[in-house]
């Protein structure tokens, strides 16, 4: 008997600390739930969770760049000064047209030697044909006259280094052949546009002297251009060669583009951690210019899936919660672990089931009531 009242108040406090150490845990866990009066409840759309057909996208900074396969970049090929220049920034062109004219001392010495190297090669075709005459005569032996088409050969072989030269320095085949034919020595190199375009970039100024390593100009087909964008190494599964995407360019907020991804590259960078994907565009009225900003959107098959209404989110302490009806009236705030947002919809990762009613609108008026709640 005396054992048994010695133990009891033991007894008692013991039961006292469990029940006191549960209590906070238990008031915390209440106050993830709400009771809603008649009033709150007519504020609010309550929808059972039920898959959706869902198209997950992905949203990149990009820009609008030249196509590196239709520019080109022209200079000179010989050393001369300017005489003429005809292009102007921003004026189309055709491929061969004049952009500017040179004076090349260096393009009249090659044309001289040229020449001289023709009247050589006249001189010893002249030459053998008199050894084969003497020889047929007995005048001459045949080592003589091997002797001299050996020279007619080095003559020949001049003449040909002096005409590739010639070609080097950009003239052609009809120029040099007038050269040939009528003698006169024409030291002016025109510079010349090698693709259709628009000029770009001009880099020369009238009596500048130029050399065969500067860039003059600048042509680039502006009808066709790319939009560059950047995945992160993360997301690089998205991208893939021949994929259907669409840009949206701010300047342009009336144009919607669609296209496919023609480059994905097969490196990661390794400063950015990223992988550069390129989609083309379609440029023939010039709206667009390189270098504006632009948004690339890579789009994955819809598929059927868990979403629910970004309005039906409420955001606490850096998470994601929604709030589930437990009962007629009674509702419980669940954390959530949520996709990205795509039309007005956010998927659902984790956290609900299929099936299970959740508040779509109205979910901030809810909140309020249990913060009220919580504090009284």
């Amino acid at each position: 008997m005396y054992c048994i009242h010695y133990r009891l108040p033991w007894l008692i406090f013991s039961l006292f600390v469990l029940y006191a150490a549960k209590l906070p845990q238990a008031l915390a866990d209440d106050s993830y739930f709400v009771d809603a009066n008649p009033a709150l409840l007519k504020l609010l759309k309550i929808e059972e969770i039920a898959p959706r057909e869902m198209a997950e996208s992905l949203r990149l900074p990009a820009r609008v760049e030249l196509d590196q396969q239709r520019m080109a970049r022209i200079g000179s090929s010989v050393t001369g000064r300017v005489t003429e220049v005809d292009a102007r920034l921003g004026e189309s062109v055709k491929k061969g047209a004049r952009l500017a004219m040179l004076n090349s001392a260096e393009l009249g010495k090659a044309q001289s030697e040229y020449l001289k190297a023709v009247s050589q090669l006249n001189l010893q075709e002249m030459v053998v044909q008199r050894a084969r005459r003497l020889l047929q005569s007995d005048v001459i032996s045949t080592a003589t006259l091997l002797q001299r088409e050996a020279v007619l050969n080095e003559a020949e072989v001049d003449l040909q280094a002096s005409r590739d030269q010639l070609l080097v320095m950009g003239m052609s085949e009809a120029d040099i052949a007038r050269l040939g034919k009528k003698r006169n020595i024409h030291s002016f190199s025109p510079v010349t546009a090698s693709i259709d375009g628009v000029v770009i970039e001009r880099s020369i100024t009238l009596g500048e002297v130029v050399q065969p390593a500067d860039n003059l100009f600048t042509i680039a087909d502006l009808s066709n251009l790319l939009l560059v964008a950047e995945v992160p190494e993360q997301q690089a599964q998205w991208a893939r060669t021949g994929d259907r995407v669409q840009a949206e360019i701010p300047a342009l907020p009336e144009f919607e583009i669609d296209g496919e991804l023609i480059y994905v590259a097969d490196m990661v960078n390794p400063e950015t951690r990223t992988v550069t994907v390129r989609m083309a565009l379609s440029n023939p009225q010039r709206l667009l210019k390189p270098q504006m900003l632009a948004t690339l959107k890579i789009s994955k098959p819809s598929s059927s899936m868990l979403a629910i209404p970004s309005q039906a989110v409420v955001h606490d302490n850096g998470n994601d919660y929604v709030f589930v009806q437990t009962g007629p009236s009674r509702f419980e705030m669940r954390q959530v672990r949520l996709g990205r947002e795509e039309s007005g919809m956010r998927l659902l990762r984790d956290g609900l089931e299929r099936g299970e009613r959740i508040v779509t609108d109205g979910a901030f008026h809810l909140n309020n009531e249990r913060l009220r709640s919580t504090l009284e």
